[in-house]
């Protein structure tokens, strides 16, 4: 992260910034790449499909059957995919079973809300709360375990 001071003068379109923060190229080519992968149809419902069946994976075949398209066709939305960094591959005997990178993809969402509400939590706060997870932290569900038994 690099922090430079803004040119200020008259006509300077930064009049009054103090400081511009200036990303990383890199992970923002990245989380092009990223989003670029996810924005089409068949590629958004195979990561879709593998983030329903982490942490096992699905095999390549199996995606393709699941989601009814050509094995051949498969290969290549994969491909995109991989190269997005979004999937993982790991070669099973005579099949590849595919995984969804979670770890990369909060990378992306995480890039795409860090300073998004200019620390103004009146904004960030229901984005957050809509992005907690639907499956409560095994922890939670144990708690609630016991207190159920103990209303028995």
């Amino acid at each position: 992260m690099e922090i430079w001071p803004a040119a200020i003068g008259p006509g300077n379109r930064l009049d009054g910034m103090q400081y511009i923060y200036k990303s990383g190229y890199m992970e923002s080519e990245e989380t092009i790449l990223a989003l670029a992968a996810l924005a089409q149809s068949t590629r958004l419902e195979v990561f879709r499909l593998l983030v329903k069946h982490e942490p096992k994976g699905l095999a390549a075949g199996d995606i393709a059957r699941a989601l009814v398209v050509p094995q051949n066709t498969m290969s290549s939305h994969l491909s995109v995919l991989s190269r997005a960094g979004l999937v993982s591959a790991q070669r099973f005997s005579r099949s590849i079973v595919y995984r969804a990178d979670l770890g990369r993809f909060g990378a992306v969402v995480l890039f795409m809300l860090r300073d998004c509400c200019d620390g103004r939590p009146e904004i960030c706060t229901p984005l957050i709360e809509n992005l907690t997870p639907c499956c409560a932290p095994a922890k939670n569900q144990l708690a609630r375990k016991k207190r159920a038994h103990a209303k028995l």
